[in-house]
């Protein structure tokens, strides 16, 4: 006996929405709150980007108030040795780079202990400013698409929403550090490097180039430069009410 098939002895097929999908406002809900927390990050690699450059030592080191290095390192000093070790930090050199310096008498520039703390800092600033570079082109290519395809409100309202969690997470961060700077630097260190690697003697090139209010002002600058993109975004780019 032979059998006959036609579409109509066929069993209808399954509709698609028995298998729940990834749905077109979802996926746009889902990016629009993505960029929300990549906003915050973004910003405050934009702000430490911005102050790894030689202006931001022109500018630091001249702030009144300033503290002078007693062991008799002047401006021009200061601004000569501390370039160098900026310049390392975003350079491809290894540490020869920072080892072969030496003062006019033949003492090396920086001891054993401060060279390779400067490698732990140059191991952790340079993935930074990639994760940096990365959110970037990601925010700036969902702008791209959000054009495209039509979901730009999506997009802006991420974008704020990230602006005000930026203020919020850099204004909690703030009072902590107000309270007690020295604890904040110190919990800020434990998160990056180990041990105690980070601690010199006052005599030490590093700190006669970066004492600690270097660092103080450094923290409040790049909360400024965050906070200060972060309104931007959350005041600037709110969706036009309708």
């Amino acid at each position: 006996m032979t059998l006959s098939l036609t579409l109509a002895s066929l069993p209808p097929l399954l509709p698609c929405t028995l298998a729940p999908g990834f749905s077109s406002p979802m996926k746009t809900a889902f990016l629009s709150y993505l960029i929300t927390l990549l906003v915050p990050v973004a910003l405050v690699v934009l702000g430490v980007r911005l102050l790894l450059t030689p202006l931001y030592l022109h500018i630091e080191y001249r702030i009144p108030g300033f503290p002078t290095d007693k062991y008799g390192f002047t401006l021009q000093d200061r601004l000569h040795w501390s370039k160098i070790a900026l310049q390392y930090l975003v350079n491809d050199a290894d540490i020869d780079f920072l080892g072969d310096l030496a003062f006019s008498d033949g003492t090396p520039v920086y001891n054993a202990r401060e060279l390779v703390h400067m490698q732990d800092v140059k191991k952790v600033v340079q993935p930074v400013l990639k994760i940096g570079y990365g959110l970037w082109s990601i925010i700036l290519g969902l702008g791209i698409w959000a054009r495209w395809r039509n979901w730009w409100p999506d997009y802006r309202r991420g974008l704020g929403r990230g602006g005000w969690l930026t203020v919020g997470l850099v204004a909690a961060i703030a009072i902590f550090a107000e309270v007690s700077f020295w604890q904040f630097f110190t919990y800020f260190h434990a998160l990056f490097f180990e041990g105690d690697s980070w601690l010199f003697y006052h005599s030490d090139t590093l700190i006669r180039l970066f004492p600690i209010r270097f660092w103080q002002d450094t923290f409040i600058i790049v909360g400024v430069i965050a906070v200060g993109g972060g309104l931007g975004l959350a005041l600037g780019l709110r969706p036009k009410a309708r």
